[in-house]
């Protein structure tokens, strides 16, 4: 989509200056920054940006744009006049100039010009077992995750420090690691999404990601958390790790092993099926070492 927007916006350019922008500028903006998020059958609120019925059509919540309207509700939010400002990956978000073009398309009636941009198309998710890299899980955080976990996050801060608006970021992780590449069980964000971990995540669940997300994210983080290229994430050694869940083995909680050594601090050892805790660091062969493990 990225490829389309730039050849739109080429040929849009001289026509900017001469009349009203119509739908094929207006629709190559949309394509660049919007549709990753409001496109498919889990656009947020149902609200689709990839094709001019429906902008036209609206959310789940009613229109966004009224021909006319400058206080229309999605010029607010590109305007950061109603939160949270969009797109909702941003800061960057759109410059004046952008954001002026969408206002003047609205303002004369939201003509759809000539140019029809048709669906985004939706990238094909691997089947079990196939390779999985970044661009077939990015989308799933940015609809799911940002809305909280982003410099632009609804809760005026992103909790614990987590970013998941990026591929760094979500490897990053906040306070604590919550990707351990080649380690889903011990993932926080897998965790999560699983219900594993408490609260579960989307927070404003249910409903929660389809069994179909989840299963992605837990074989894109199994492979290695690999990036568009196919190349795996580094280990992240001395990254520090909690693990809080059911006692599943001498050293295994929720089937994510850890190691227990002389160094290891250990008050009122669990026993198996008892809930319990673990903080760790990662070890430069991707093996988490217990700091500490007690029972909760």
């Amino acid at each position: 989509m990225r490829g389309l927007a730039v050849v739109l916006a080429a040929v849009a350019g001289p026509l900017c200056a001469q009349q009203s922008p119509g739908f094929a500028e207006v629709g190559a903006l949309f394509a660049e920054r919007c549709v990753i998020c409001h496109s498919g059958a889990d656009a947020p609120l149902g609200l689709h940006l990839d094709t001019l019925a429906g902008v036209l059509k609206g959310s789940e919540n009613g229109p966004v744009i009224v021909a006319g309207d400058g206080a229309s509700a999605l010029l607010q939010r590109l305007r950061g006049e109603a939160e949270p400002q969009m797109p909702l990956d941003g800061p960057p978000f759109l410059d004046p100039a952008q954001i002026a073009m969408v206002e003047a398309w609205v303002m004369a009636g939201m003509p759809g010009g000539d140019v029809a941009l048709g669906p985004a198309p939706e990238r094909k998710r691997p089947a079990p077992g196939e390779p999985v890299l970044w661009p077939d899980v990015e989308p799933i955080f940015l609809k799911a995750c940002i809305k909280c976990h982003s410099d632009n996050s609804k809760l005026g801060a992103p909790p614990e420090g987590l970013r998941l608006d990026s591929l760094e970021a979500v490897l990053k992780g906040g306070d604590r690691l919550v990707v351990l590449p080649g380690n889903p069980e011990m993932s926080e964000v897998w965790r999560r999404i699983t219900g594993l971990a408490d609260p579960r995540m989307p927070f404003d669940g249910p409903p929660w990601l389809p069994e179909e997300d989840i299963r992605l994210i837990r074989d894109w983080i199994a492979q290695g958390a690999p990036d568009a290229a196919g190349a795996k994430a580094p280990i992240p050694a001395g990254a520090r790790i909690r693990l809080r869940g059911i006692l599943t083995g001498a050293a295994e909680i929720d089937g994510a092993a850890f190691v227990i050594d002389d160094g290891t601090r250990v008050d009122d050892r669990p026993r198996i099926g008892d809930e319990a805790e673990m903080r760790g660091v990662v070890q430069p062969d991707g093996s988490v070492r217990a700091e500490r493990f007690r029972d909760r």
